[in-house]
C-alpha cells in the first residue's frame, strides 16, 4: 500500500511506477542519443541556414586566431554534451531531489557555455555570436529537461513495491 505522502498520490492514476521501471544508465544514455541527436539536427539546419545567408561561423578559443566552426562539430557537439550529462546523471540516480539537481546543474553548466559564442573577440559579429549561442539554447532545451526528468524517476520515494 502506497503511503498517503506519495508525489503521485494526487495524480489521474494514482499507482506508482513499479520498482523495475527504475531508471537505468541504459535508459539514460538511450534520452542522450535521441534528445542530443535532435539538438544536433536543429543545430545543424541552424547553421546550414546561416551558411546560407553567408555567415562565416568563425571563433577564437582561449585567445587563439579564428577558428572555422565545422559543420561535423555542430552537429556531434550537442550529442557528446547529452551522453557526457546522462553519464553525470547516472552517478545520481536514487539521491533525493536528483531530478532538481540534475535540472539545474545542466543548466548552470548551459548557462557557463554560452561564455564562449558570447566572449569572442570584436572580429566576430554579434549576429554570429547570437546564432551560436542559440544552438546552445536548444541543446539546453532538448537534452537537460528530458534527462533531469529520468533521473528524477529514481528520486525514493518514487516506486512502489507490487506483488507478481
Amino acid at each position: 500500500m502506497a503511503s498517503m505522502s506519495s508525489p503521485w498520490l494526487e495524480s489521474k492514476t494514482p499507482v506508482g511506477p513499479p520498482r523495475s521501471a527504475y531508471p537505468t544508465v541504459r535508459q539514460l544514455l538511450y534520452a542522450a542519443a535521441v534528445t542530443g541527436g535532435w539538438s544536433g539536427l536543429v543545430c545543424l539546419v541552424v547553421y546550414l541556414v546561416g551558411r546560407l545567408f553567408g555567415m562565416t561561423f568563425e571563433i577564437s578559443l582561449a585567445g587563439t586566431d579564428l577558428l572555422q566552426v565545422s559543420w561535423l562539430v555542430v552537429l556531434l557537439v550537442p550529442l557528446a554534451s547529452a551522453v557526457v550529462f546522462a553519464l553525470l546523471g547516472s552517478l545520481i540516480r536514487g539521491w533525493r531531489h536528483a531530478g532538481r539537481i540534475a535540472f539545474w546543474a545542466g543548466t548552470l553548466v548551459a548557462l557557463a557555455s554560452l561564455a564562449i559564442p558570447l566572449d569572442q573577440p570584436g572580429d566576430v559579429g554579434w549576429f554570429t555570436r547570437i546564432v551560436l549561442a542559440s544552438m546552445h539554447v536548444v541543446t539546453w532545451l532538448l537534452v537537460v529537461p528530458q534527462v533531469a526528468r529520468i533521473v528524477g524517476d529514481s528520486e525514493p520515494g518514487q516506486m512502489v513495491d507490487r506483488d507478481a
